[in-house]
């Protein structure tokens, strides 16, 4: 079974390619950069994309106009089985973010082919792939969350999880919520890698008003800067901030612990 992965450079994409390549499967590694070139802006190229394709990693684009069209042309090309990566009890969160990785999970629901949703909660790494990484090494992240605790995943656990679902058997129609296995603070998060680093960082907190501002200042549109303020809203509710035990379930080991990760990935090189 071929098995395309989009946003296979991405952070979930990038270890979920070899770890099924590993495991004997043949994969279609797809991004705009990657080993194979997918576009959502280039539907002219799908097909070829699709072609002897049975099994699909779908990660949503910020413009959720092609997911439609794409998920038909698959189903056409004889995809049988979805894997979608979402957010975290997004169907609960009143549209305050994530309105493209919705509409990707209904659209795949609403299909014919087998469906699976892993729903994440923030991963570790978006604090050292992502923009949160040049501030810490500034010294100071500022953002809008307060006190409420996180319990972040790491995109190692999140990998393995689709590729169960990608691969196995037993997952079809399964919506998984997946957590790390402890919530904790952002600040909380910041102090550990701040002690795994030994660079001095600290957490701030400001107004979500100013920090879309910010985000608009430094160039994101005002669209995407208003998205990412109504996912700290939802964070803030409380919505996602209680741990699942379903990374342990599915995997038989437990979920990679924000602790480790920051041991990991912000040691002294």
């Amino acid at each position: 079974m071929t098995i395309l992965v989009l946003a296979a450079t991405g952070k979930t994409g990038r270890r979920l390619v070899p770890r099924l390549r590993a495991e004997g499967n043949d994969v279609r590694a797809a991004s705009r950069s990657g080993e194979v070139r997918f576009d959502w802006g280039e539907p002219a190229r799908w097909e070829a994309v699709l072609a002897g394709v049975r099994a699909v990693y779908l990660v949503a684009p910020d413009d959720p106009a092609p997911i439609e069209r794409f998920v038909a042309k698959a189903e056409r090309s004889g995809v049988e089985r979805f894997v979608v990566l979402s957010g975290r009890k997004l169907d609960q969160a009143g549209g305050a973010f994530g309105h493209a990785m919705l509409t990707a999970e209904q659209v795949v629901q609403a299909s014919a082919a087998e469906w699976t949703v892993v729903r994440a909660n923030n991963f570790n790494q978006n604090f050292d792939e992502y923009t949160w990484r040049e501030p810490l090494l500034a010294g100071r992240l500022e953002l809008p969350i307060g006190a409420m605790g996180e319990p972040f995943i790491d995109v190692r656990d999140v990998a393995e999880v689709a590729a169960l679902a990608l691969a196995g058997v037993g997952h079809a129609g399964q919506v998984y919520e997946l957590s790390g296995p402890d919530s904790i603070t952002f600040a909380e998060a910041v102090r550990m890698m701040s002690e795994a680093s030994g660079r001095p960082m600290e957490y701030a907190e400001i107004a979500g008003a100013e920090y879309e501002a910010g985000l608009v200042a430094e160039g994101y549109p005002v669209e995407v800067a208003a998205e990412l303020g109504g996912l700290f809203a939802v964070m803030r509710s409380g919505l996602i901030t209680e741990p699942t035990d379903t990374v342990a379930k599915l995997l038989g080991r437990p979920a990679i612990g924000f602790a480790e990760y920051a041991a990991q990935a912000w040691r002294p090189r």
